[in-house]
């Protein structure tokens, strides 16, 4: 009896250590991944195609990007003998959640033509209010008294950034409609990858999900009739950013987090990418940080760190 305490007691100071180092690389992963995102309205811009279009190649360069690396890690899932079964149940849901972020991308990016960047910011970041409330209804989430307070000061920040563009077009209208019909989406890609991934690895989820949300994609470009050619050296170059940088790599790190962090957490987590868009927006697109956006900036910081504090 004496020596499996001693064995437990022996193992608790690894399995601490275990459990750290696990914490730092999510949280290093949802960095990393917010910074690439952060970039998608630089790139989006630069690429001065229209939003659908735009949404298109993003997901399509991704997919191809990752189909190489998807094909080795099958080869090798498939001689493991704790291979996971994609089951019906697990494959809805990579599809489902690859149709949300389609229909996510497809509402903001054509809101932005019937309403201001702001409003469509404003509006698709209340995703964060609709994955709280998901989480709670849906999977009974317990969330804690700091968690909304977090929220509320993150969410308050985010209105300060964008606010006074938003009461100088204060009139809703149906860009405004289709920017909170995206948020709810969004927060439904959340939320649904938060379950899909406590199953399925990071990479095949990525590359299902892409899948789904490009062949969705290219039906939509089709419908609304744009072109998908015929685009100079810059447009393709920043195509090719947003799809590699902004989708492969900065949601393989958000989509890796999801499968270890609560969606909720996450969710206001990712409240800093109109902060760190604001700041790349100084050098890159010639725009002028306000104080009223610094101090809406730090607000967001504030509340995700009491988010996140342990």
């Amino acid at each position: 009896m004496s020596e499996t305490v001693i064995i437990e007691a022996g193992e608790r100071p690894a399995l601490k250590a275990r459990m750290q180092n696990l914490t730092l690389r999510v949280y290093l992963a949802l960095a990393l991944g917010i910074v690439c995102i952060g970039f998608s309205a630089i790139f989006t811009k630069w690429a001065e195609v229209p939003g659908s279009v735009s949404a298109f190649y993003r997901v399509v360069i991704a997919t191809a990007a990752l189909s190489v690396p998807y094909a080795l890690h099958s080869a090798r899932a498939r001689k493991s003998p704790e291979r996971v079964r994609m089951t019906p149940r697990l494959m809805w849901g990579v599809g489902f959640a690859g149709i949300f972020f389609a229909l996510d991308l497809a509402l903001w990016n054509t809101s932005l033509a019937f309403t201001s960047a702001a409003n469509a910011t404003l509006l698709g970041n209340t995703s964060t209010v609709w994955v709280s409330l998901g989480a709670m209804l849906l999977f009974h989430e317990s969330l804690k008294r700091r968690f909304w307070l977090g929220m509320f000061m993150a969410f308050a920040g985010a209105v300060i950034i964008v606010g006074r563009d938003v009461f100088e077009h204060h009139d809703l209208g149906w860009g405004d409609l289709l920017a909170v019909s995206s948020s709810l989406f969004y927060a439904a890609y959340l939320l649904g990858t938060q379950r899909v991934r406590q199953h399925v690895g990071t990479l095949p989820f990525m590359w299902l999900s892409s899948v789904v949300a490009t062949a969705f994609m290219l039906a939509y470009v089709l419908l609304a009739g744009n072109t998908l050619t015929g685009f100079p050296l810059n447009t393709w170059l920043a195509l090719l950013a947003l799809g590699l940088i902004s989708h492969a790599l900065g949601w393989m790190a958000i989509n890796y987090s999801l499968g270890h962090l609560p969606a909720p957490i996450a969710s206001v987590s990712l409240l800093s990418q109109p902060v760190l868009t604001a700041i790349l927006a100084v050098p890159l697109l010639g725009e002028a940080l306000s104080v009223y956006q610094i101090v809406g900036g730090l607000l967001v910081l504030l509340g995700i760190y009491i988010v996140n504090r342990r």
